[in-house]
């Protein structure tokens, strides 16, 4: 099942529109979202637990979720 905007919201708290659309495109699902927000809020404990960097559709959220920050931090 597809996530909805609310799922995102859930997960990420209150973010721009544009960002729910490209996280909803990316077609992953609510776990991928939630291992994906955790990568990006707490990296260095993950690799310090010799976690695998994330692959796939949670690396592209990554990627979404970090982009985000940093044209918010502009």
């Amino acid at each position: 099942m597809p996530m909805t905007s609310d799922d995102v919201i859930t997960i990420l708290g209150p973010v721009d529109e544009t960002l729910v659309a490209d996280v909803i495109a990316t077609g992953a699902t609510q776990a991928e979202l939630a291992e994906a927000f955790s990568w990006v809020s707490n990296d260095e404990a993950f690799i310090g637990e010799g976690r695998h960097l994330p692959a796939g559709r949670v690396a592209a959220l990554v990627d979404l979720l970090t982009a985000d920050e940093e044209e918010q931090a502009d």
